[in-house]
């Protein structure tokens, strides 16, 4: 009985098991890609990266940046 006990304590609950491989690039990737197109959207004079939606690309850049932000709450 005491032996069960021992077993199941000393497992590691799956919440705390290290993240995948890819998770740590997908992440800084979607922070990385979210910084480039508020750039490019200030530096191109707001021409690009899609002219059509004017001052709606900061909302996606920030928008992508913030999915990256979000993915920081579940890296271990």
């Amino acid at each position: 009985m005491a032996r069960n006990s021992a077993e199941k304590s000393s497992s590691r609950p799956a919440e705390d098991a290290p993240n995948a491989v890819w998770f740590k690039p997908v992440m800084f990737g979607f922070m990385l890609i979210g910084l480039a197109w508020i750039i490019v959207f200030y530096v191109s004079n707001q021409q690009l990266p899609i002219a059509s939606l004017g001052s709606w690309n900061i909302l996606v850049g920030f928008g992508i940046l913030f999915i990256g932000f979000m993915m920081t709450t579940r890296w271990r």
